[in-house]
Order: C-alpha cells, then sequence, then structure tokens
C-alpha cells in the first residue's frame, strides 16, 4: 500500500499538518460581515456577494426576500461563513442560499441533527451552480475548494448537510454516502464561526431522478448510526458510561496503582498522559466521558482487542486498560522520543537517507507483522509512528485498525476517505476533498534530491491499481537493500537521529 511513503513523509514530503484532526474546514478568523446592497461587501471592493444574491432573489420572485426582516438574517447568514464560502456562490443560484440557511437552522434541533437537503441537478444545474462568477483575480478561497470530474453526468443529486462541526465528520458524512451506494463527485465543505458545518457534496449513483427515495434511503443510514450524530443525549456523564462497560480480562489494571502525570496531548474525544504503573513510565489514553458515544466506544475497544493480541519490537507494547467507570484509559509504553511527526516537524529535525531509511524499515517490519495477523491499521501516518529512547520506530493507534477475515473482506465498515490509500492531504484541500482528488489521479510532487530507488518505491505505493502496488514484505526487502547499500557507499552504520551530523541535508546525492 502506501507504507513507504507514509513512513518517509516526514524526510522527503513535509509541510503538512499531518497532526490535526479532521474536520470539515480547517479553522479560520471570522470572515468581515457582507454589508447589504450598495455596501462594499465582505470580500472586499466593488464585490458584494450579499447585496448581488439578494437583489436576484428579489428579481427572481421569492416573497421572503422582500421582507424587511430578510436583509439582516441574509446579512448573518454569510457573516456566520468563512470568506471562502461567497466566493463559492453564484449568484446566477441565488436560490441555493435559502437552502444552507435553511438547513442550518433545521441543524440547531439535536433531533433532525444531521439536517439535510436533496435535490436532482440537470446537466446545466451541474455545470453552472459552482462556477461562481464571484472569484476575482487574487482572491484566495483557501480550503474550500471544489474537486471536478470531467466525466459524463448521470442521474446527479446534490445533498447538503448540516450538523454540529467536529473532528472526523467528514469520514461519517463520506461512509454515510458510501453505506447507500453514493459516489462524491464534488464537496464544498465550510464550518460556521458558532460551531456548525455545512457541507455541500454532488454525487452520483443513485440510478433514477428520485429525491423522495433518496431522502429515505439517508433518513434509514443516519438511523443505522444512531448516536455519533446529534449529540443530543442530555444525561449526565456517569449515566453515560454505564452503556459502555464491558467485562475486563487479565489486560484490566488496578486504577490504584495507576498514578497520572502530565498531559502530553489531546484529542477530540481524549487525552493523552504520561503516567507509572508498577513502577515503570507509561502513557495513559484517557477517554472523556463527556463525549462518549457508540463510534468512541467501538474505537476504544477495538483498540484494546488488537492491542493485547500482538507483540512486536516495531509495535507500542500494551500493558493494560481500564474499561469500567468512571475513567476508561488505554494504557501503554511510554515512548520519550513523542511522534515521528513532531520529531521532523516541530522539532525541525532534518534527516539523511540512512536514517530516513532506518525509520521506514521499522515501520515495515511492524506493518509486515500485523498483516502476517490479519490486522489492517488504516491510519498510518507519521502522527501514529513514535519513537523510544533509542529511535526505534514504533506503530501506534489502533482505534480504526480493523482485522480481517480469511477471505480478505473487513470484518466492519470500509470505504471512508480517511483510510482510502493512497491518503496523501495536499495543505489547499480539506481530507475529503484530496481523497476525491487522488481518486482522479492527483498525486504529490517528488523531490528532486531523493534516491531514484525510493522515488520508485515511493511511485508503485500509490499505484492507482492495487493489484500494482507492493506488499509490505516486498516493501520492506528493498528498503532493507537499499538501507545496505547506502550504508556500504558511506560506510557508516546508521548515527542517532538527533545528533547534529544528521542535520546537514535531507539526503545525500542521488546514486546508483
Amino acid at each position: 500500500m502506501v507504507a513507504a511513503a507514509a513512513a518517509v513523509e516526514g524526510g522527503l514530503g513535509g509541510g503538512v499538518e499531518e497532526g490535526v484532526g479532521e474536520s470539515s474546514s480547517p479553522p479560520r478568523d471570522a470572515a468581515p460581515v457582507p454589508a447589504g446592497p450598495g455596501g462594499s461587501g465582505g470580500g472586499g471592493g466593488a464585490r458584494d456577494i450579499c447585496g448581488q444574491v439578494l437583489e436576484r432573489l428579489i428579481a427572481d420572485g421569492y416573497a421572503e426576500a422582500s421582507d424587511s426582516e430578510f436583509r439582516d438574517k441574509l446579512v448573518a447568514h454569510f457573516g456566520r461563513l468563512p470568506h471562502s464560502y461567497q466566493l463559492d456562490i453564484n449568484v446566477e443560484k441565488a436560490a441555493d442560499v435559502l437552502v444552507h440557511q435553511n438547513v442550518l437552522a433545521e441543524a440547531k434541533d439535536p433531533d433532525r441533527r444531521p439536517a439535510f437537503h436533496v435535490r436532482f441537478l440537470r446537466i446545466e444545474d451541474v455545470d453552472q451552480a459552482y462556477d461562481s462568477d464571484a472569484t476575482e483575480e487574487g482572491d484566495d478561497d483557501g480550503d474550500d475548494l471544489s474537486v471536478r470530474q470531467d466525466t459524463q453526468y448521470n442521474h446527479i443529486h446534490e445533498i447538503v448537510f448540516s450538523t454540529i462541526d467536529k473532528p472526523k465528520l467528514l469520514s461519517q458524512l463520506s461512509a454515510l454516502l458510501s453505506d447507500i451506494g453514493l459516489n462524491i463527485r464534488e464537496a464544498h465543505v465550510f464550518s460556521t464561526h458558532d460551531g456548525y458545518s455545512l457541507d455541500v457534496f454532488v454525487v452520483d449513483g443513485w440510478p433514477i431522478e428520485d429525491t423522495d427515495g433518496l431522502n429515505k434511503a439517508l433518513e434509514a443510514s443516519i438511523l443505522r448510526n444512531e448516536g455519533s450524530w446529534s449529540g443530543s443525549s442530555h444525561s449526565s456523564a456517569a449515566e453515560r458510561t454505564l452503556l459502555f462497560q464491558v467485562k475486563g480480562g487479565e489486560w484490566e489494571i488496578d486504577k490504584r496503582l495507576l498514578k497520572m502525570g502530565g498531559m502530553i496531548a489531546s484529542g477530540s474525544c481524549g487525552d493523552l498522559y504520561h503516567g507509572t504503573y508498577l513502577g515503570e513510565d507509561v502513557a495513559v489514553k484517557v477517554l472523556r466521558a463527556e463525549h462518549l458515544n457508540k463510534n468512541v466506544w467501538n474505537e476504544f475497544t477495538q483498540e484494546v482487542y488488537i492491542l493485547r493480541e500482538v507483540q512486536h519490537t516495531n509495535v507500542v507494547r500494551f500493558i493494560g486498560a481500564c474499561t469500567k467507570p468512571p475513567q476508561f484509559c488505554i494504557i501503554t509504553e511510554y515512548m520519550s522520543g513523542g511522534s515521528l511527526y513532531d520529531f521532523v516537524h516541530k522539532q525541525h529535525n532534518v534527516l539523511n537517507l540512512t536514517t530516513i531509511l532506518k525509520f521506514a524499515v521499522d515501520v515495515c517490519r511492524g506493518m509486515c507483522y500485523l498483516h502476517e495477523r490479519g490486522i489492517i491499521h488504516r491510519d498510518l501516518k507519521t502522527a501514529n509512528l513514535l519513537m523510544d529512547k533509542d529511535h526505534v520506530v514504533k506503530v501506534a493507534d489502533f482505534g480504526v485498525a480493523r482485522i480481517q477475515d480469511q477471505g480478505g473482506i473487513m470484518t466492519a465498515e470500509t470505504g471512508t476517505y480517511r483510510w482510502m490509500a493512497p491518503e496523501i492531504p495536499y495543505d489547499t484541500m480539506t481530507p475529503l476533498q484530496a481523497a476525491v482528488g487522488v481518486r482522479q489521479g492527483l498525486r504529490p510532487g517528488l523531490p528532486k534530491k531523493a534516491h531514484p530507488k525510493l522515488l520508485d518505491l515511493m511511485q508503485r505505493c500509490w499505484e492507482a491499481d492495487p493489484s500494482k502496488r507492493p506488499a509490505f514484505p516486498d516493501i520492506l526487502a528493498e528498503l532493507e537493500d537499499l538501507l545496505s547499500h547506502v550504508q556500504g557507499a558511506s560506510g557508516k552504520t546508521v548515527q542517532d537521529p538527533a545528533n547534529d551530523s544528521n542535520k546537514k541535508r535531507l539526503t545525500p546525492p542521488a546514486h546508483t
């Protein structure tokens, strides 16, 4: 798969905020509130999308647009959304803004989340709906770029979603659409400044012009995943934790012997602490009770189940877990070197080729071990690759990992964009948009000074046809051979990657 690319990303193709969790769109500064008719507008200068939309709605005969309070509501709507939303609006399709307003309003009701609206798109609508006439040279539409497919349209629908914005929301929405057989052709995703999402998908896969049937299919899919959407439960944290108790095993820790230290990191659903257990330094991953839901609990139990079954030098070592309220946690060995992502991007270590290959070999050995046991990680990236005090790299974070059955079929849901290979994110796109682009052949640029054999391996790892990608044992063999060749040519063994002698350049000059 993409192991080689993922393992060496920190040394060869960095610059991407890989350590940041997924959300509808990256955080933005508050957009300026657009003026009404005759004003200067939120985009500056002569551009006044809010005013143009209002004038178009009035011209098209929408009675509500003539209401004295409507203008203020329209200004407030544009003010909630980032500037890139204004760039995305086509004034000729001004009625779309009314749809967006209504869906966002529905999303305020916890029992209606995710709120959504479905409509059938004719060919001319698809061609015009997102070709905004508001774009001007020099305008920056940030991460809300649309990704287009130049293929023939056939029964296209548009689905607008809104719910409470949160990490992994796009993965949930894309899985929801995949669940009923839809393919995403375009994605336009925004986060309001008060914590809601506005996600517009152009999809195919629904075989007929049938918005009612598609509405019912979406409602059924949402019900199948009830508990992960609305966040509408008003029960106490203590009451919710009672729903998620499981019978412990020999891996259940004695909490009296666990001593918590300082926080190392904070995530969307939990926090990571440094601690000690039976005199050993440990890392403690603690779930926040107030964020418990079916999906979070499934990830927690899945990670415990997998970690207790594996033991390898290049896989983080499991010590135990606490599966009884009021605190749920997973305890693993303490990796004092931190993540490979932080080592490269935050500590600004520049790695030479020998060290890059050494790290990549560590990762491949761990992944070979996991694949031999039918474990598919599904989120392999430098943020989930940890180093011990000796700079041995180990695979960690099995919250979204799955186990294959003997026929090679995943035992749980598949197809979410978050883990589809190859999942190289791009800094001008949201994760979902990047994934759609990758499906269309988008690939990152290649570093000019990297070793040609490593570049060849990277390109084979992101082949569009999975059957053409090398398996991990093949990747490992190639990396070990290249590492031996490079060490032999230099006459040196692998040095401490934190040593200053390793910070001279990214890679040595290319050679055969």
